[in-house]
């Protein structure tokens, strides 16, 4: 199953991650792949769980009880760069392409 350059351009932009090349592409289809394995999974019948626990009606959430705190200036030294006692995200790791130039590198694969 081929990926569209649509559907190639919305992932780049919603993972930040190139596809720009033939062995990118080739991964995310052989991951679809994986992933339509579920299809053939007959739920037929199977109600839909709100939870892993099937013996449970209730989960019932523990207190949120601090024991250690003010250390974000210890922490913030674990950043590599931070604005306003944030940590700061690196930008996207990829110039992003037109939909034309992606188009070559979707034919190739």
């Amino acid at each position: 199953q081929k990926v569209s350059v649509e559907v190639l351009d919305h992932l780049e932009h919603l993972a930040l991650v190139d596809f720009r090349d033939s062995e990118g592409v080739e991964r995310l289809q052989k991951a679809i792949q994986f992933a339509d394995q579920l299809h053939e999974v007959n739920t037929d019948g199977v109600e839909p769980m709100d939870s892993v626990l099937e013996d449970r009606w209730c989960l019932y959430l523990r207190e949120d009880d601090v024991t250690e705190g003010n250390c974000t200036k210890e922490l913030l030294e674990n950043a590599r760069e931070t604005v306003e006692e944030y940590f700061v995200a690196p930008p996207g790791n990829i110039p992003l392409l037109k939909l034309e130039e992606q188009n070559t590198y979707l034919q190739g694969s």
